[in-house]
């Protein structure tokens, strides 16, 4: 998952954002959009990172998201098959 993808799942996926920042609002989450620099400037914001870390959880929250969707489909496909 790229963040283009996350942009189009935007709707799916703040709620693991959420999660995972819990001082971010649903106010933040909407006007973030899926929006990689939206979503750093507010880590930045209410955590006190350096931008550095901030891009950092950031692509790691995306490549997490990744992961999750492959062992979804994988096991999506393992049930098929039975």
């Amino acid at each position: 998952m790229n963040w283009d993808q996350v942009e189009g799942k935007w709707k799916q996926i703040k709620g693991k954002a959420k999660e995972k920042w819990g001082k971010l609002t649903d106010d933040d989450l909407n006007v973030i959009d899926g929006r990689r620099n939206f979503l750093v400037g507010k880590i930045q914001e209410y955590y006190g990172t350096s931008r550095e870390i901030s891009e950092r959880e950031a692509d790691e929250f995306v490549k997490n998201l990744k992961e999750e969707q492959k062992q979804q489909e994988k096991a999506q496909s393992a049930g098929r098959s039975r």
